[in-house]
């Protein structure tokens, strides 16, 4: 099963940039900045990597990000998640930048412009990865419900952008009050893919549905409570970003063995598998396969279907689509 889903060609859908990098990227981030918050040691970033709750993740992940500071680190962490996903038969990404971040943390915008597209030329050329753009809001951590963020994507809008989102805690930050910026990212043409429906109930699910215009979801887990929510994913083929490492690590749910991911299957809700913030979660794309396979039940074809299923959600250009997924009937 392992050689499997090591051939299976591959797409990923929810990745966060910061997230994706090796604890080895992080110590060099770190070493540069001794006196920071973030551990210098191998073996004490590891333990700084346990999380307790969701809100302990969000706090550590706001401390690595604040690492990066320089154009130079940007294309470090997109060329060490490009060759991670190469290495992993994950032939196109959609990841997840959280610009507003990198710009308070001192990157000028034409930099951190420059930087992403750099990567992803040098990620297609070195690498053989696609990669692709979806610009999310921190939370609250903007103060502006995501206008800074929208206007990043939209006035900069490096190549590849495809996408706008928004991550971070759902209880202090309601995705209606995100409207505004939603409206913006849309209207200049990127996709909306807001996190909803992880650490809250369903209501959030269907805000993000009725007031983000949402095509997309992650991880959405809460939604499997919804009757009603999980028809209207399935009849609306909107589909979820399920990361089912990170949903344990973060307290999203208890236990695999409560997970809803085989309940949101049998409903027919489209599933694109993913890993979140692999560096941190210590996992990829691979594993979280491996796992639908042993704790799931699913064999080759549930497998290639939950593969077939991430290409569709994809805003891959159609010429890619087709190859991605004739590569995966090929196994079947």
């Amino acid at each position: 099963m392992r050689s499997f889903i090591a051939a299976l060609p591959k797409v990923e859908l929810h990745v966060h940039l910061v997230g994706s990098a090796s604890p080895a990227t992080v110590l060099s981030l770190a070493r540069r900045h001794p006196d920071g918050p973030v551990p210098t040691d191998e073996a004490e970033l590891l333990d700084f990597y346990e999380f307790t709750d969701f809100g302990h993740f969000i706090d550590v992940y706001g401390k690595v990000s604040d690492l990066v500071t320089t154009g130079a680190d940007v294309r470090d962490l997109v060329l060490g998640l490009a060759r991670e996903q190469a290495a992993r038969n994950v032939r196109y990404t959609e990841v997840t930048v959280s610009a507003s971040s990198h710009l308070r943390a001192g990157v000028p915008a034409a930099e951190l412009t420059a930087a992403l597209e750099e990567g992803r030329e040098r990620a297609r050329s070195e690498h053989g990865v696609e990669l692709a753009w979806v610009f999310d809001v921190p939370g609250l951590w903007d103060g502006d419900f995501g206008l800074t963020s929208a206007r990043y994507a939209v006035e900069h809008r490096p190549e590849g952008s495809v996408g706008f989102g928004i991550g971070g805690f759902e209880a202090d930050a309601p995705r209606a009050r995100f409207r505004e910026a939603f409206a913006m990212a849309r209207d200049a043409g990127l996709r909306s893919v807001p996190h909803a429906g992880e650490t809250t109930g369903p209501d959030e699910g269907w805000a993000a549905v009725r007031e983000l215009g949402a095509e997309r979801m992650g991880p959405g887990t809460s939604a499997a409570r919804d009757p009603e929510l999980l028809r209207h994913l399935a009849e609306r083929g909107i589909a979820l970003e399920v990361c089912p490492t990170s949903n344990l690590r973060t307290g999203a749910v208890r236990s695999l063995a409560e997970h809803p991911l085989p309940a949101l299957l049998a409903a027919g809700v489209p599933v694109a598998l993913a890993t979140d913030d692999p560096g941190m979660f210590h996992t990829d794309l691979n594993r979280e396969y491996l796992l639908c396979h042993e704790r799931f039940g699913l064999g080759r074809a549930g497998l290639a279907d939950l593969a077939a299923s991430a290409v569709a959600a994809s805003f891959a250009p159609d010429a890619l689509k087709a190859e991605l997924v004739a590569g995966i009937d090929a196994l079947r």
